[in-house]
């Protein structure tokens, strides 16, 4: 037993004088606080729609006889959509013919009258009531001439209604209405399809009352600025679309309409955002989000989202100063920007500041 105590005892006397290899310093990736002016954006979910979206009704009552368009597809100005069986109001149209020449007839033959008794009236051959009542007929007569005539413009008016016709360039969507159904009167179908302009597409959206105060101020302090250099005035600016798929729209947009008041029953105010689309990508109907720039803030100072630790609702960051000394300093922070996120309070211009490596 002493032998293997001693042989023991040799061991750890010869491990006692192995020392530890040493741990390299961690590397540190700093980042130098940027200061520049940052626009302060902010999303609103909207929905598109056409630039123009028009029914297209059935103004008569009657049968579809023919759908004279691909469902879908683009649509010319003028271009022949519907026709609505068309016998009835021909029957109207000839009817009304017969009733106008009938008021020409007798507006003839009242006038024919009235020319020979008044010579006659004049003579004192005839009363002067029988000159009045032949005058009275005469005018009657052409009453119902002027009668006769509306009513055959109302049935050619009537009759044209039966031809329905796309009255923008644009694309048609799916008939609500098929060929031999009964149109034109309630529960059966009277908006039979709408034809929307896609090129520009509309995007409305709706802010809040706070946001909107924000968007309010600064429009006008751009106003005042590029009046001042320009002398025009500037509106909402440009929009930026963010569409379902999280990608961000190629063409920028800028807001033509907004209303007249906050909705008091929202709390809403609700602006509406033309974009170029010559490519028809975006169609009426999709779920977007506008970006819209909402305040603008000058010199404002920014480091990456990722260099900010979060600690019970307190916000820290590390510096890093030039000799390497390394310091936990307490943040204020703004709004995020992107991947950076912009501090009120905290730090310098020119500090720099550790991204995850310390914080991790």
């Amino acid at each position: 037993h002493k032998g293997w105590l001693l042989s023991v005892m040799a061991l750890l006397a010869a491990c006692g004088t192995d020392q530890a290899p040493t741990a390299a310093p961690p590397e540190i990736a700093v980042v130098e606080v940027s200061v520049r002016d940052t626009p302060i954006t902010q999303d609103f979910v909207g929905q598109t729609r056409g630039s123009t979206d028009i029914p297209i009704r059935a103004r008569v009552e009657g049968f579809l006889e023919s759908l004279n368009f691909q469902q879908g597809g683009a649509v010319k100005e003028g271009q022949l959509l519907y026709t609505i069986d068309a016998r009835p109001f021909l029957a109207k149209v000839v009817e009304a013919e017969g009733r106008l020449a009938e008021a020409r007839t007798m507006l003839a033959k009242s006038r024919a009258d009235l020319a020979r008794i008044k010579p006659l009236a004049e003579m004192k051959a005839v009363s002067q009531q029988e000159l009045d009542a032949t005058t009275a007929q005469r005018d009657a007569a052409l009453g119902s001439l002027q009668a006769a005539e509306a009513q055959l413009e109302l049935a050619n008016i009537e009759l044209g209604y039966t031809s329905l016709h796309s009255p923008i360039n644009g694309h048609i969507g799916i008939t609500l209405a098929q060929v031999g159904e009964f149109v034109g009167a309630p529960p059966n179908p009277v908006v039979l399809n709408y034809v929307s302009l896609t090129d520009p597409i509309r995007v409305r959206f709706s802010i809040n009352e706070r946001d909107y105060l924000r968007l309010s101020r600064e429009v006008y302090k751009r106003r005042q600025q590029e009046n001042q250099q320009t002398g025009e005035e500037e509106g909402y600016g440009s929009v930026e679309l963010i569409l379902a798929d999280g990608s961000v729209f190629e063409h920028r947009g800028r807001v033509i309409a907004a209303d007249a008041a906050m909705n008091p029953e929202t709390g809403t105010f609700t602006l509406e955002a033309d974009f170029p689309n010559p490519q028809g990508i975006v169609i009426a109907g999709q779920f977007a989000r506008a970006r819209i720039q909402i305040d603008m803030l000058r010199d404002a100072l920014l480091v990456p989202q990722r260099a900010v630790a979060e600690l019970q609702g307190n916000f820290r960051v590390f510096t890093v100063a030039a000799d390497g000394t390394v310091a936990l300093k307490s943040v204020e922070l703004g709004p995020q920007v992107g991947q950076m996120v912009v501090v009120d309070s905290g730090l310098e211009a020119g500090e720099r500041v550790a991204l995850e490596g310390l914080l991790t």
